[in-house]
């Protein structure tokens, strides 16, 4: 019942089309039998998003260099949270049409990936979920966001398990960074990794301690949020921009590393920004006005003048 991202080598075209040099550069430094499977393991670890994070290299010869990527080898705990939800909703989608027999079948499906997460993923030593292993056969207990996902994605079944992940977050120090949850704690160059911070990754965590019917975790989740909110004002402040991603390491600026420059915008920071300020807007506050700016998108305006009332 449990998934993972692979992508097979009998594909016709091996090489990543938007990355086809970068990655017969990389090739070129590994055994040519080996190099197929490389491939197959970059596009597996693009289609995860997590391109590309010291989470697909822990546990291979070099968790430093991408060319010991390893994403097949991984159950992520993200995948199978949205998938869980997903079969969550389709039941919830047929019941409503009347069509029994299926809502039943995703009803089921999700009963048997929620036990599954569980018993596979759940760590209840550390209060967390944590991608699992399969070839060295263990969980992976580095820090990453989403070890919260089921929080967000409503897949699990004590409520308690909220105030659990607050205890596993406090245990990791990750309360400790004042401008957004990093992505890991290792420093690899790569940007799904230490110093970034990323908008998607902020809403896992906020969303999944709000669910919480304790006050003390609610309020964590609130700070969460006032800290990104903060991030994204002060750099809109001295760039005139949002971006995809934030360097959090020494006060917030624009995030870097990996196969490009940062990009601007720019989609899921500005939704995010607008879903905290509907969510938390009477209680959100910006630590200074900046000067005057001229807008670039509209969420960041709505930003400003939220912020600025």
């Amino acid at each position: 019942m449990m998934a993972r991202y692979v992508a097979h080598t009998n594909d016709t075209a091996f090489l990543r089309p938007e990355s086809y040099s970068k990655d017969a550069e990389l090739a070129a430094a590994v055994p040519e039998g080996a190099r197929e499977a490389l491939w197959a393991e970059l596009k597996a670890g693009a289609e995860s998003g997590w391109d590309f994070s010291s989470r697909w290299l822990v546990g291979g010869p070099d968790p430093s260099s991408l060319s010991s990527i390893r994403t097949s080898k991984l159950v992520p705990v993200d995948l199978n949270a949205f998938l869980c939800q997903a079969e969550g909703l389709m039941s919830s989608f047929y019941a409503l049409l009347g069509n029994e027999p299926e809502a039943t079948r995703y009803r089921n499906l999700q009963a048997r990936r929620l036990a599954a997460i569980q018993a596979v993923l759940w760590d209840e030593e550390k209060g967390a979920w944590f991608d699992y292993d399969l070839e060295h056969e263990k969980k992976n207990h580095e820090f990453y966001p989403t070890n919260l996902t089921p929080l967000w994605a409503g897949c699990f079944s004590d409520p308690a398990l909220a105030d659990r992940a607050l205890k596993y977050l406090e245990d990791s120090e990750i309360l400790t960074y004042q401008h957004g949850i990093p992505t890991s704690l290792r420093k690899t160059g790569q940007q799904w990794d230490f110093p970034n911070a990323w908008a998607p990754l902020q809403d896992l965590v906020i969303r999944g301690l709000a669910r919480s019917p304790s006050p003390k975790t609610q309020e964590v989740a609130f700070q969460l949020a006032q800290n990104w909110i903060q991030t994204n004002f002060h750099v809109y402040s001295q760039k005139s921009a949002m971006f995809e991603k934030y360097d959090i390491s020494s006060g917030a600026q624009p995030g870097g590393g990996g196969e490009y420059e940062v990009q601007e915008g720019f989609g899921w920071t500005n939704g995010l920004a607008l879903m905290l300020l509907d969510r938390y807007g009477d209680q959100l506050r910006s630590a200074a006005p900046p000067a005057p700016l001229q807008p670039r998108c509209l969420a960041a305006a709505l930003v400003l003048s939220l912020l600025l009332r």
